[in-house]
């Protein structure tokens, strides 16, 4: 008798705005699927990271090559799965990516403005001004009818995080 061939592992984006907690969760839920973990920021071109190093909000023209570049990890992932953050704010934006892995799952960390502000005025050593952060609220569309997607709340600390963002994968429960 054969073993029966393992279940794909999805693919999943942790999308949301900076100072969301998208590399921290992203990566322990890497970790516990077991998958390969890609940090959106490093696939940005130095153009990019200048420009928003100067205090400067990217526009759909500097974000195309971004997230082609993030495409195409998703794409070699296969059935092997994986997880990446990206701020993935906007519907075409997720639909780009889609294209890629047509059963990409979107986990959208949410939190109040004043939470996630205070996360990034403590965060050291980063390219995103703590002053682009309404430039990015202002950008958002939440996940829409017909998105493979959760919102996971941001409160508590990053295992909580975590442990909700395993529990709005399909077919999976919360640590117990």
């Amino acid at each position: 008798m054969t073993a029966a061939a393992p279940a794909p592992q999805p693919v999943i984006v942790v999308m949301g705005v900076s100072g969301s907690g998208k590399s921290t969760v992203g990566g322990l839920l890497a970790e516990r699927l077991g998958v390969p973990y890609a940090e959106a920021d490093d696939f940005h071109p130095p153009a990019n990271i200048a420009k928003m190093s100067a205090g400067h909000p990217l526009d759909d023209a500097d974000r195309a090559p971004w997230l082609d570049a993030i495409a195409e990890w998703i794409a070699a992932r296969g059935d092997h799965g994986g997880v990446v953050s990206c701020s993935a704010l906007r519907r075409r934006y997720r639909d780009r990516l889609r294209v890629a892995a047509p059963d990409l799952f979107f986990l959208h960390l949410d939190g109040p403005p004043d939470l996630i502000a205070s996360r990034l005025a403590a965060r050291m050593q980063h390219f995103m001004p703590s002053g682009l952060l309404a430039s990015q609220f202002e950008a958002l569309e939440p996940l829409e009818a017909g998105e493979a997607g959760a919102v996971v709340p941001i409160t508590g600390g990053p295992q909580e995080i975590a442990d909700r963002a395993i529990a709005a994968l399909p077919g999976r429960t919360a640590p117990a």
